[in-house]
């Protein structure tokens, strides 16, 4: 219990449940009725499987909720099966066994009164002499009501080890009635992957059982932990030679342990080791399995000459006549190797042709009667290209035909056995694509399938480990146009202007005119408050942009004064304050209102929405911007308006969902905005650097403003140190060509 729950748990309450009004299956929070004798209460708190029925004694307070009133929030729950047939029989009947509905849940008491829950847990196999019920399912209720328990004990367990109860329950799903035991047995198996407990904590319990440093378990569990550390970075391997000391700094051992317990994961398969460049390197199975697989099969992916050289120039010509558009030669270049080659990677900066030249790809592949799919990593890239190219578009996960598993890892349905039925794929914002999403789409295109991939190498890596765009170029291995010629109109904008200077490594011309401006402010105050100034005032009255319509603040990271935690805070206060009219939701400590600007923050292909027109259908995609139109808690249910749609959200959902006033620059990848405000002042070091200025630069349509310092502005723009990922991809794509694969 933390010390601000301590400070609430000053008040004892008993009763039985009467009505479960809403449970989170995911984390355990509920909201549950419970009959004192005096009187039915509202509690509030995370519960382990709590029935109707069952007597609870609680430790917690009470608080007074602005939307539902008076509620006792538990902190700490003891709970009682029922005793007596009345009870047993209220408890059955409302679900609380998997198989007993209330007409079973009759016949069950009927026949066994208060010997029943006795009956469940020890002797199942009685319950099939009550008519209608099978020997087969009379067992299947018996196990569903001691995993129910199964679960409750680990619950309580763990709490004795700081483990809070959607931990419990997480480790339960993946483990079963085993998880004791298995904990026990070796308590670094709590930080696997999808259970979110991190190694420290582990360590800490696995020394209160054992206390013993040099544990096998221990150290692989430490190897494995860095490796997976520094994956959350971005890199698919690690050298030995830094791998090894920086285990043994966790660990607190001799680096030789280290060693040994890294060639015992290798002997096994549970680490993979590779000489890189005449360098150890250790990878995660699954990672250097993928960067392999990548660059075997883009090995095969040769030249596919199905036209005539002259018949396509003409064929670009009469493109030209119906566009009224001359390209340019590098263009040109581009539409013949989209053609004549089975892989093609186009890259260039703003204003370059990079729309344009996609647009004169995608024609002339129609032209020649092929099927044309074209995807991107995020939802609003996808709707931007589509946009773009007047063709419908469609995330990455969402054109592999995406579900997710009980870790909430994706599995597509798009792979070998069901390749997709496209002749050509384009992917837009291939600097946004990781290593493992780059292998699902390999899988999944069929033999003989064009691959056009579209990006800028100067703007932010993928968030997922994996620099595959930049290794690809750098490989030489790969087909590769670089449109370089700024066009004319595009230097008519100041924001390409300045895009190009920092790429270059020049300052911006900071003289604010045209569409580019730079506010110098002497702290972080300053900058804050000229932010609030210029979404609550200037900008709506001098070019009527406002937070809601057009204008998006961007922030390089998500803590401190100028962070989009603290800007979002202060943009809600000022543009959405709170209001006795309107309901609101606490996610995760943040307050969500309606009015709200809000962004959901992952692809989420189950959530329904309807359009205006009527149209409905499934999915909301990460990054993707709406409004918070309706908050109603007693129905579980939260109404967002994107654009012309408006999808509806359980509470559960709303986890998906934060305020978007102000957003990251990585979050912001894959879109653009009329208006963008751009606070910098003494960012720290990790973000101090020029590609993530860029990308927030490009981000910006027709009107940019830099708030802040112009020594953080110099910082970045003078480190060109792009974030450092150790990844294999090269190494793999010239091993393959050597092999003649």
């Amino acid at each position: 219990m933390t010390e601000k729950e301590q400070e609430v748990a000053t008040e004892s309450l008993s009763g039985m449940v009467e009505h479960i009004v809403f449970c989170n299956e995911e984390n355990g929070w509920t909201v549950l009725e419970l009959d004192t004798g005096e009187g039915i209460e509202t509690v509030v708190g995370v519960f382990a499987q709590v029935q109707a029925g069952e007597r609870l004694h609680l430790q917690g307070g009470w608080t007074e909720h602005p939307s539902f009133g008076r509620q006792f929030k538990a902190t700490a729950c003891e709970s009682h099966l029922p005793s007596d047939a009345a009870s047993i029989l209220r408890y059955l009947a409302s679900g609380a066994v998997r198989g007993i509905g209330p007409s079973t849940a009759v016949k069950i008491v009927d026949r066994f009164g208060a010997d029943s829950l006795r009956i469940l847990e020890e002797e199942p196999e009685e319950l099939s002499k009550i008519s209608g019920i099978s020997l087969a399912r009379a067992k299947e209720m018996g196990e569903s009501f001691r995993a129910q328990f199964g679960l409750r004990e680990v619950v309580m367990a763990f709490a004795e080890y700081g483990l809070t109860p959607n931990e419990a329950l997480r480790c339960w799903k993946k483990y079963g009635s085993t998880t004791l035991a298995k904990i026990k047995a070796n308590p670094y198996l709590l930080c696997s992957p999808g259970l979110y407990i991190g190694f420290e904590r582990a360590d800490a319990i696995a020394m209160q059982l054992y206390g013993d440093t040099l544990d096998p378990n221990r150290l692989e569990a430490g190897v494995e932990y860095v490796l997976r550390h520094n994956v959350a970075n971005g890199h698919t391997c690690l050298p030995e030679n830094k791998l090894i000391p920086a285990a043994a700094r966790l660990l607190g051992v001799e680096e030789e342990s280290v060693t040994d317990a890294a060639d015992r994961m290798v002997s096994v398969g549970r680490l993979r080791r590779e000489s890189v460049v005449k360098r150890g390197f250790l990878f995660l199975p699954h990672l250097r399995d993928a960067e392999a697989f990548i660059a075997n099969r883009l090995r095969l992916m040769g030249g596919i000459a199905t036209i005539q050289e002259a018949d396509l120039e003409l064929r670009i010509d009469a493109m030209e006549k119906n566009f009224h558009i001359t390209y340019e030669k590098q263009q040109r270049r581009a539409m013949c190797e989209a053609v004549s080659k089975g892989l093609l990677i186009l890259t260039g900066g703003p204003g370059t042709g990079k729309t344009t030249t996609l647009r004169g790809i995608i024609t002339l592949l129609e032209s020649m009667g092929e099927t044309v799919a074209i995807a991107a990593p995020t939802g609003r890239a996808a709707k931007r290209i589509s946009e773009l190219t007047g063709r419908e578009a469609k995330t990455l996960h969402r054109l592999l035909e995406v579900k997710w598993d009980d870790s909430d890892m994706p599995v597509f349905d798009r792979n070998e056995k069901n390749p997709l039925e496209a002749d050509a794929v384009v992917v837009d914002e291939m600097s946004m694509v990781d290593v493992l999403l780059f292998e699902s789409l390999l899988r999944a295109v069929k033999t003989g399938c064009r691959l056009i991939l579209v990006g800028d190498t100067d703007q932010l890596p993928a968030v997922g480990a994996g620099c595959v765009l930049q290794d690809l170029i750098d490989s030489d291995m790969v087909p590769v146009v670089q449109l370089t010629q700024v066009f004319r109109q595009a230097l008519e904008s100041r924001i390409v202007r300045t895009a190009h200077r920092i790429v270059g490594g020049q300052m911006p011309q900071l003289d604010n005119k045209g569409d580019c401006f730079f506010l110098p402010r002497q702290n972080a105050r300053e900058v804050a408050t000229t932010v609030e100034e210029l979404c609550g005032r200037r900008l709506p009255q001098a070019y009527g942009y406002t937070p809601f319509n057009g204008l998006q603040v961007l922030c390089p990271g998500r803590k401190g004064e100028l962070g989009t935690g603290e800007l979002n805070r202060r943009l809600q206060e000022m543009l959405n304050p709170a209001d006795k009219k309107k309901a609101e939701i606490t996610v995760e400590g943040v307050t969500l209102r309606v009015g709200d600007k809000v962004m959901h923050n992952r692809n989420n292909y189950d959530i329904p929405w309807t359009r205006d027109d009527g149209e409905n259908g499934v999915g909301i995609f990460n990054g993707d911007i709406g409004v918070l139109e309706d908050v109603r808690l007693r129905e579980d249910v939260l109404l967002v308006r994107y654009d012309d749609r408006v999808a509806t959200y359980t509470k559960q959902d709303a986890q998906d969902l934060e305020l978007a006033y102000a957003i990251t620059v990585h979050k912001s990848q894959g879109s653009e905005f009329d208006a963008v405000v751009l606070p910098l002042f003494r960012n720290t070091p990790k973000l101090c650097y020029r590609n993530l200025l860029y990308t927030a630069v490009t981000r910006a349509k027709k009107l940019l403003i830099m708030v802040g310092s112009l020594d953080t502005l110099q910082q970045m723009v003078d480190n060109n140190r792009k974030t450092l990922r150790y990844t294999a991809l090269q190494h793999f794509l010239h091993q393959a060509a050597e092999m003649g694969l």
